[in-house]
Parts: structure tokens; sequence; C-alpha cells
């Protein structure tokens, strides 16, 4: 039966903290037919130290095989660590045969051999994944290996005052790397955004790159003034960081959309441009991003992810954006601390990204939650 083992553990160097983290876990047993797989999340005070940490828990743990990131900050189970040496780790054992590290990808291409026959052996529909944001291919790749693979993909880009280190098997850093699991193991994922739409759907009638000429065949800006009401639109420097843009994600059966900022906008013609390029056709929206919307949200989420899991879950791993935890939710773990409320004791590790991943696509302010059970 599958484990899975937390410890977390913070203090002043990286090696006490591996040791306080160590005797939380206990002894590392596997039992027979099983294969151990470590994930550990580092906070970005220790990302010169990530080599000596992964050596460390090889040796001492005698699990092989390591997959995780370097984080500005970092979770596990009802907490949050940030500003502060922390350390993360999640030990569980899967059947033999039943999991692949993925080398770093720094560009498109074709997948190994061997990598490639083993995901359609076992059916490999599901992998963890982080990734370098200096790469400027990252979502060319991110998109290749999904639709390559038939894999629904879940992580985030690495985010760092020092070093972006990932770890694969060993410390990588400049691509795409992870873990791929194979199709018995039974997992549930979801998203939840922190924004929430202030109108209705528009029509994108005409637009250049990344600039919106008009909506619903009106001005951009003005249809963006009745939308975000009178009183923002008398002063339009206060959209920032509040208000944003929204692009449906076609076919999306739960609503889904890809927040992107407002980049720019000029008054005098009527335009706005926002963090993404557009073509007319293109439906978008305008939302707002705040604390209740994005725990309203949480909640939602939640609960719909109780509702799909067959089973109680057994671990799970968090990927939110660094303008979530204590930026938006207040310094308490508050965040950690409601998806705790909702799911319980559950095992939990992951870390707070420059991006998050969910299937093939690349977003921003959003928390993607994976449950194992």
């Amino acid at each position: 039966m599958t484990k899975f083992a937390l410890a977390h553990a913070t203090g002043t160097e990286w090696k006490t903290i591996c040791e306080q983290c160590l005797a939380e876990l206990g002894p590392v047993e596997t039992p027979g037919g099983l294969e151990p797989l470590g994930l550990v999340y580092i906070t970005d005070d220790l990302a010169g130290d990530t080599e000596d940490i992964l050596t460390f828990l090889r040796d001492e743990t005698g699990v092989a095989d390591w997959v995780g990131s370097v984080g500005m900050g970092i979770c596990a189970t009802g907490q949050e660590y940030f500003d502060q040496p922390a350390i993360a780790i999640l030990i569980t054992q899967f059947p033999q045969d039943s999991f692949r590290l993925l080398s770093t990808r720094k560009s498109p291409g074709i997948l190994p051999v061997t990598l490639a026959n083993w995901a359609q052996e076992r059916e490999s529909t599901f992998g963890v994944v982080h990734a370098d944001p200096r790469n400027g291919d990252i979502l060319e790749i991110i998109a290749e290996l999904a639709d390559r693979l038939g894999s629904f993909l879940v992580g985030g880009l690495t985010s760092s005052r020092g070093e972006l280190a990932q770890i694969s098997g060993d410390v990588t850093s400049a691509g795409v790397s992870g873990v791929l699991l194979a199709g018995d193991i039974p997992v549930v994922t979801a998203l939840s955004q922190s924004c929430m739409p202030i109108a209705e759907r528009h029509e994108i009638t005409a637009c250049e790159d990344n600039v919106l000429m008009e909506l619903d065949g009106r001005p951009a800006l003005e249809v963006f003034k009745e939308d975000i009401g009178e009183l923002l639109a008398r002063d339009l420097q206060r959209v920032a960081g509040y208000i944003f843009a929204a692009l449906p994600i076609a076919h999306s059966d739960t609503g889904d959309y890809l927040v992107r900022n407002l980049a720019g906008i000029d008054v005098e013609r009527n335009l706005i441009a926002i963090g993404e390029l557009v073509e007319t056709g293109q439906t978008i929206q305008f939302c707002r991003r705040d604390a209740e919307a994005a725990e309203a949200d949480m909640v939602r989420m939640l609960t719909d992810l109780k509702k799909r899991l067959d089973a109680p879950a057994k671990g799970g791993l968090y990927f939110s954006c660094l303008a979530r935890g204590p930026n938006m939710f207040g310094d308490a773990s508050q965040e950690l601390k409601i998806i705790e409320r909702e799911l319980g004791d559950v095992p939990l590790v992951g870390f707070f990204c420059n991006g998050e991943i969910s299937h093939h696509r690349l977003y921003t302010y959003t928390g993607v939650l994976t449950l194992f059970t």
C-alpha cells in the first residue's frame, strides 16, 4: 500500500534542517515490490546548498530518486515558509516501474526512445514538472511534453533570488524536469484562481498583437471603463494590481481562464495592452484580484475536489503563485490552513512559483492542487 511520509523544518543551516526533517520522518522503509520516490522543496535561502542537501538526503534515507525545486516560498501541510531557510520533504513508495524521472528538457524535440516507450507501455497520463523561467521555450516545451506523452502536467516555474535550482535525479536548471507517473497511479487535480470576473465576456473585434482596440465593436477602453465601474474609471491608476484580463479557455467544462496583467492603457486612443498576444474572435473578460475572491474560489475548488475523490487522499502537492500566500492571505500560513481545514491532515508539500503549470498551459495567480488516493 502506498504511503506518504511528510517532514518539514526551518533553522539556520541546511544540515541541521535536514537532520530535523529526518528525525521527523523516522526510518525510511520500502516494502518489497515498491520503489521509493522523494519530493523535496527548498527555500531560496538555501539555493546554493541544493547539491549538498540532495547528497545528504540520498545517503541518509537510501532513497535514490528525488524530484523538487527551489522556491522563494515553500509549503507543507498547514504551513508556509518565506524569507527563512526551510525544507519540506514528502517520501512515498509506488509499485515498481510506476514512475520515471524526466531529465531536463532545454528545448522542444524528440523524447528519448526509452522514456517514450515506457510512457506508452505504462499509459502514463500524469507528470509533475518544474521549469526554469529564464528559458524562452518553456511554453512550447510544456505543451509538447503534454501532447507527445498524452499527459496532464502539474507544477510550476522555479522562483529564487539566487540559483534557480531544480532536482530530477541530480541538481539541474535551465529547462523542464520532473517525474512521470504510470496510468495506474490514482490522482485527482484541480486549479483555483485568485481572481473573480466582474462582468460578462466580450468578443475581441479589433486588435494588434497584445493591444485591444475594439471589444464587441466598441472602443476597448470604453468597454473596460463600464466593466470596472465609475469609481475606478475616474482614476485608472488604481486598477494596477487589482484589475486583470481573463482569457477564457475554449471548450473548458469548468469555465477556466488564463489571467494576464494589464500592460498599459492609452486614454487618447482608447486602447488597452495586456500581457498576452490575442486575435480577433477571441473572448475576454475583466476580473478583480483580492483575498476574498481567492478564498471563495479555493473553497469551491476544494469542495469539488473532495467530490471527485473515490478514496481518502493519502498525499498531495500544491503549487501556488508568489502573489498568493502571505501576499494575499496574510502571514499566518492562511492559504495552506484553508487546504488543511477542508481536507484534513493530508501529507502535502509544494512551493510558490513564478507561474503555475496545469495540463499543458502556464497560469498566473493560481493554486494547483494534486491529491494521490
